[in-house]
């Protein structure tokens, strides 16, 4: 079955919303790469959403998850639950950054966890208030599509979503907006909207995944700290594409030094399997009620399992250090685009091997290139290379690669970039 027959097959029953990228029906994958119904052979610099971070396939995590599968695959955690759940919310609550006890619950996906969050920080504080930022992603779900900062394609039609959410503009120096202008803001917001003993929380992604990879300066991420602490309101820190290892720390906060009330973790946390936590300070987390927590598949052990070799894989292998390394090597090549297109490249930037490049119209910050973002990643498809698209204007491509990934695929994957940039410019 090819590729283009799969793909009839998908239109004429799956719903349009939820459409693909590219006609490419990926038969197996190994690591960084990835082949295709039609015998085809791609290097992958998505890794599924930033989910692979160990990479397709590694041996440690599917041999934990084919141990699990001849133990328990189901029997609901919050009926009657099982040891690796235990054992992989004693890790989290370990490598959480900051010295407070915490405590862990699991969901399955990266919006629950968002809409988990909520409904902790609300018990907690008994508040109903949330701010978010502008450019911000948080889900599909109806609370976190509120809580989301980018109306196309995730918002557009869908309305209307929960109320009592207020939004700040991000700090983004490259757009002109300062660290003071945001802080400005939640003081205008303050003033003209909701009072802060109505807040409940304030939900911020420390780089920004969809809306651009752009990453919250650290002291700014310390006065927002500061800020919640003198109000009581909740700091949520949405580490759920920029955690495991990502950003070269196992969390992005751990560059600014602070400790969250709540965080909410998914993706590259199990290696692929539907997995999600949050993880907060343990008073905090206990403010809900037994039985106001959880879901029918809430923890799968198939999921925690894959999860725990995931810990163990990052520590072995020392992922946290790979992918400070990828991102210096994809930096170095992009950086050379830069300089070579500077009409067409505005910026280059990275935490850690969460990578982006940014397109623009004759050298101006303010003219985004959303057509020539789009062609980039439509024909990198066709060649072999898997690129995703990002940012409000939709003129950033980012690049998350599996931290496992050889470096000779990575130098591979940037020279098809380079080739297809020039025939395209």
């Amino acid at each position: 079955m090819s590729n283009s027959d799969l793909q009839q097959r998908k239109d004429a029953v799956i719903a349009r919303g939820m459409g693909n990228m590219a006609p490419i029906y990926v038969e197996r994958a190994l690591n960084a790469e990835l082949w295709d119904a039609d015998g085809k052979r791609y290097i992958d610099f998505g890794a599924g959403i930033a989910v692979v971070n160990t990479g397709h396939c590694h041996p440690k995590v599917i041999a934990a998850v084919k141990a699990q599968l001849d133990k328990v695959t189901h029997t609901c955690m919050t009926v009657t639950p099982y040891r690796e759940a235990v054992e992989l919310a004693e890790k989290l609550v370990k490598i959480a950054p900051g010295s407070t006890p915490k405590k862990a619950m699991f969901v399955s996906t990266g919006a629950e966890a968002v809409e988990n969050a909520v409904k902790i920080a609300r018990a907690y504080t008994g508040r109903s208030a949330i701010i978010a930022f502008d450019g911000g992603f948080h889900g599909r779900t109806n609370m976190t599509m509120g809580l989301t900062g980018k109306v196309v394609p995730y918002k557009a039609g869908f309305g209307p979503f929960p109320n009592d959410i207020y939004r700040l503009p991000y700090p983004n120096a490259l757009h002109g907006v300062s660290e003071e202008d945001a802080l400005h803001a939640l003081q205008m917001r303050f003033k003209t909207d909701v009072e802060p003993g109505r807040v409940a929380a304030i939900i911020i992604e420390p780089v920004q995944g969809e809306g651009g990879f752009y990453r919250a300066p650290v002291s700014f991420l310390q006065s927002l700290r500061k800020l919640c602490s003198e109000h009581g309101i909740m700091l949520i820190c949405d580490e759920i594409q920029s955690g495991f290892a990502r950003t070269g720390k196992m969390f992005a906060i751990e560059y600014a030094g602070i400790e969250a009330d709540i965080m909410t973790m998914a993706k590259g946390i199990a290696g692929g399997f539907p997995l999600s936590a949050v993880v907060g300070k343990a008073e905090i987390m206990d403010a809900a009620n037994p039985g106001g927590l959880g879901g029918t598949y809430a923890g799968s052990p198939i999921g925690c399992a894959a999860a725990l070799a995931v810990m163990d894989v990052i520590e072995e292998e020392q992922l946290c250090q790979r992918a400070v390394a990828i991102g210096e090597q994809m930096v170095g090549h992009l950086n050379t685009l830069k300089a070579k297109y500077p009409q067409r490249i505005g910026e280059v930037r990275n935490l850690g091997a969460m990578i982006a490049v940014e397109f623009v119209q004759d050298g101006n910050i303010d003219k985004p290139d959303a057509e020539l973002t789009k062609k980039l990643s439509a024909e990198a498809a066709k060649r072999g290379l898997i690129l995703l698209t990002c940012g409000i204007r939709a003129n950033v491509i980012r690049f998350l690669p599996a931290l496992t990934a050889p470096f000779e695929i990575i130098d591979e994957g940037m020279q098809l970039f380079s080739d297809i940039l020039a025939e395209l410019v």
